[in-house]
């Protein structure tokens, strides 16, 4: 299946004085701009920017209040979804949107299967399956559930699935906030490919190195407007990022090392399974160190194994010389251990409730055998404060949060408990640089005021600017430590895949 390109003489997709209004909220204010065929053009800005509304009104997820849409030179009016993939523009959100359960091919067509007269050829959908996954490289049988392939391999059917339509225009928001950085060189291949067809990408990223290595346009927006669309040659990060969040950020990476105390955290001999084999090592009181390793290395199931979430089968923990014995999360919670999950949504947040109730969960405020609601409520009030969390009304549900202030809420919830030992799992996914600096602040923070920091991640920028050394695990080991004097990409990568380490 060839992709269509759109006439070289017109643009892809343009937008002219595009805005979205909610009830009390401008969304996206006034957008005019243009992309032509086979540019990546990145979105950039913080979280509540404009970004994804502005492609969700692009995909025709919801309609524009204001303003006009051109697709190839023509005018489009607000049809749906549906519409525009048949009009060429395909969306790969964040969250995908494959349907587990069902095969590969069977995701790859769902609304426009392959057949006559109303039959489904299965035969015809498998062989043009193949041919699509083969485009994007992915080598796995059309016939396999989607709930048994990997998360990258879950990316690339979601890059299929958009060609199946004869993406012209295709929109792909963080598609790397679950990839290493080898898939995320290998998606990188893949987008260079599309866009040599003639496929117009456009690219919501909130990493910086991505930006400068992908995109051939950046456009920057701030409060729904465009700040500025320029070449990417013609920034630099410094520029980039004034450019998003309104100021200088002096520092992305607050973090001032000083000489450990005394160790706080010793984990011993930890087994569960093949995912955590005989895992050993210690934090240090005012360390933040660092866990670095790819996809299924068994980073989080460590975590989840110390915090009681998936108990160990073998193994010891203990804290300030006292041995713990932890069998669900209530008793890591009461021993003073908390876990920034990486799966906010559905593993560290009740979205329905108020940021109070989420602030307060693992420590209630109980008075006479119920909960005290005026003290819930001034708990969270001062959380608000102190953590800066942009909410006027600590009732308000917490999934009409940024990604951002979510994380702070679960980080507010912690520190109520007293917890000295903190895991946080990859606590910027999904947040733009200014909320990624307040959290990383907050991590430094803590550690000055002595507590046992784990942090895990895998951008290795964050690790090798955050950490005072770094634990690299491969198939559930630990197979080596870098201390921070000798802190390298180079080193970390070759500890995690097992390549011979030349340093």
């Amino acid at each position: 299946m060839a992709s269509t390109a759109p006439s070289p003489a017109r643009p892809a997709v343009a937008l002219t004085g595009v805005g979205k209004r909610f009830p009390g909220v401008v969304a996206v204010s006034d957008v005019t701009l243009s992309v032509p065929p086979g540019e990546v053009h990145v979105f950039a800005g913080e979280n509540g920017a404009g970004k994804s509304t502005l492609m969700k009104l692009v995909a025709q997820v919801e309609p524009p209040t204001s303003g006009t849409i051109e697709l190839d030179g023509r005018s489009v009016g607000y049809q749906g979804p549906g519409a525009a993939r048949r009009l060429g523009v395909s969306m790969v959100h964040q969250e995908f949107a494959l349907a587990p359960d069902l095969s590969v091919a069977e995701n790859l067509f769902i609304g426009h299967e392959p057949g006559r007269w109303g039959w489904i050829t299965r035969a015809g959908e498998r062989r043009a399956a193949r041919d699509l996954l083969a485009r994007v490289g992915l080598d796995v049988d059309p016939n396999r559930r989607v709930s048994q392939l990997s998360t990258a391999e879950q990316q690339r059917v979601e890059l299929a699935k958009a060609l199946a339509v004869r993406a012209k225009v295709l929109i792909l928001d963080e598609p790397t906030a679950s990839l290493t950085e080898r898939e995320t060189a290998e998606l990188f291949g893949i987008v260079r490919e599309l866009t040599a067809q003639g496929i117009a990408v456009l690219y919501i990223s909130h990493r910086l190195d991505e930006i400068f290595e992908i995109g051939d346009r950046v456009t920057v927006m701030r409060d729904g407007a465009v700040v500025a669309t320029r070449p990417v040659s013609e920034l630099d990060e410094a520029e980039l990022v004034r450019l998003m969040v309104g100021r200088d950020v002096d520092n992305l990476y607050p973090r001032s090392h000083a000489s450990p105390g005394e160790v706080r955290l010793r984990v011993s001999g930890l087994s569960r399974g093949d995912r955590v084999r005989d895992v050993s090592f210690e934090v240090r009181a005012g360390e933040i160190v660092g866990l670095a390793g790819l996809v299924g290395a068994g980073r989080t199931e460590l975590a989840r194994s110390v915090f009681g979430a998936e108990p160990p089968e073998t193994g010891t923990v203990e804290l300030d010389g006292a041995t713990l014995r932890i069998r669900t999360p209530a008793d890591a919670i009461a021993a003073g251990i908390g876990y920034l999950t990486e799966s906010r949504k559905t593993d560290g947040l009740a979205l329905q409730l108020g940021v109070d109730k989420n602030i307060t969960m693992a420590r209630l405020p109980m008075r006479g055998g119920l909960i005290d609601l005026r003290t819930e409520r001034s708990v969270a009030e001062r959380s608000r404060d102190g953590l800066r969390i942009r909410v006027p009304w600590v009732g308000r549900p917490v999934r009409l949060l940024s990604g951002g202030n979510q994380q702070k809420v679960i980080l507010a919830r912690w520190l109520e408990t007293g917890a000295e030992v903190l895991f946080f799992d990859e606590p910027g996914r999904g947040m733009d640089v200014g909320a990624k600096s307040e959290m990383f602040q907050q991590m430094d923070e803590l550690a000055a005021r002595g507590k046992a920091v784990v942090f895990i991640s895998s951008y290795l920028p964050e690790l090798l600017n955050m950490c005072d050394r770094i634990l690299v695990m491969r198939g559930g080991r630990i197979t080596g430590e870098v201390p921070r004097a000798d802190f390298s990409e180079e080193r970390v990568v070759a500890l995690a895949t097992g390549a011979r380490d030349e340093s």
